[in-house]
């Protein structure tokens, strides 16, 4: 009987490098939520990979940045701080070969540095060759023994950075091998999960108009014999930004509530009635994180 592995992966980076990207296309499904905002992500993600192989569970850290010009990107980098600090069997560093290496990468690289634990370079986004400062990353390539240049959107190059990161993983012992994972995601519920979605086509459609002043909240999922119903509400920090999200006559938080409600059902497999509101709350960051 061949022996599998079972471990922990932590994957860390800048802001849009593509660490959720990679994660999503990995396990086939969505787990974390992407758009062009750095402040995307913004709390550590745990989701489960499993093959013939083994088992991984990933940790996707938000991205640190260099600077925390508001309250909620202070608590983001504590978060993904207190996430390093969590036991790994395995780094992945993921690094934007497209961006100029500047004092956001080198402080997040002096944060890796301090990680005692085996490490592999992860250079996405090659898919992209007009522009590139991979000269200035090669240094790294004398302290990782490891390299993997790869496309998380377009999938080049992921089957064999798994079959490195099996390498590394410790074997499972019976007990982990029977042990009961919630697929594919450890650390999310169901109304964390839904407010995340509609968060992120919030941002894919406002585009630059939204700053980061936006969470959502669901309020309620109440299953019904043919549907599920769901209230959920967008906070914003101004009044401003509330007339922005709701649009003329409303049409914007239509357009956001229809596309919200088909990722979800995608998501659930089932019907959805999407009870989507905005309101105004200047104290959000406070309450809700």
């Amino acid at each position: 009987m061949k022996t599998k592995k079972l471990g922990t992966v932590l994957l860390i980076g800048r802001p849009n490098v593509g660490k959720s990207t990679f994660l999503n296309n990995l396990i086939g499904q969505k787990v974390a939520i992407t758009s062009p905002k750095p402040q995307t992500t913004r709390f550590p993600i745990q989701a489960f990979y499993e093959d013939e192989r083994g088992r991984i569970i990933f940790i996707d850290t938000p991205g640190i940045f260099a600077k925390a010009p508001d309250q909620l990107s202070s608590k983001i980098n504590r978060r993904a701080t207190d996430a390093v600090a969590v036991s790994a069997d395995l780094v992945l560093y993921f690094v934007d070969h497209t961006r100029r290496r500047d004092y956001e990468e080198s402080k997040l690289l002096g944060i890796v540095r301090k990680i005692i634990k085996p490490k592999i370079l992860v250079i996405n986004k090659v898919d992209k060759t007009e522009k590139t400062y991979l000269p200035q990353y090669e240094f790294l390539k004398d302290e990782i023994k490891d390299v993997f240049e790869i496309s998380s959107l377009k999938k080049t190059h992921i089957k064999p950075l798994v079959e490195k990161i099996f390498e590394y993983l410790p074997k499972s012992t019976v007990k982990n091998q029977t042990k009961k994972y919630e697929y594919p995601l450890l650390n999310m519920d169901s109304n964390t999960f839904i407010a995340e979605l509609i968060r992120e086509k919030v941002f894919l459609m406002m585009g630059e108009e939204i700053p980061y002043t936006i969470t959502v909240i669901t309020d309620e999922i109440k299953e019904k014999e043919k549907l599920t119903y769901i209230k959920a509400r967008i906070l914003t920090t101004h009044d401003r930004y509330k007339a922005m999200l709701i649009g003329k006559g409303g049409r914007k938080i239509k357009e956001m509530g229809s596309y919200a409600r088909k990722e979800i059902e995608l998501a659930i497999n089932r019907k959805v009635y999407l009870d989507l509101t905005v309101e105004t709350d200047p104290h959000w960051q406070d309450i809700y994180y």
